[in-house]
């Protein structure tokens, strides 16, 4: 089964979703704001794909912070920080299946790869 993981208020969240009913492909979504997320699972993420992969800096959450606070995330272990205490700088959404990440982002000719075979 796969897990998205995600806020439900997240336009791309809903492409997502959308795009997993339509084809018909099981899913459990994760919802950060109710849910949250781990620094441990953030960390096991960041060895799979790099931090600088999951962290959203060309979302509103990143470009509202103040620079200062912006140019101490130089490695992962500020990301994950960041990432554990605003969820909303993760770039949305994460797929995972078992304990590996599948792909971080929308892309739906990736998805007709990944998913469908």
């Amino acid at each position: 089964m796969y897990v998205i993981y995600g806020i439900p208020n997240c336009d791309t969240i809903a492409k997502v979703l959308i795009w997993f009913k339509e084809n018909k492909i099981p899913y459990e979504f994760h919802d950060y704001k109710k849910k949250g997320i781990s620094p441990a699972k953030l960390k096991t993420w960041c060895g799979q794909v790099g931090w600088e992969i999951l962290l959203n800096k060309r979302g509103t959450t990143w470009k509202e912070m103040d620079a200062k606070d912006q140019a101490l995330v130089t490695n992962e272990k500020a990301a994950i920080k960041l990432m554990a205490e605003n969820t909303s700088s993760i770039k949305r959404p994460v797929i995972e299946k078992g304990d590996n990440v599948i792909t971080v982002g929308f892309n739906a000719t990736a998805y007709e790869e990944l998913f469908k075979k």
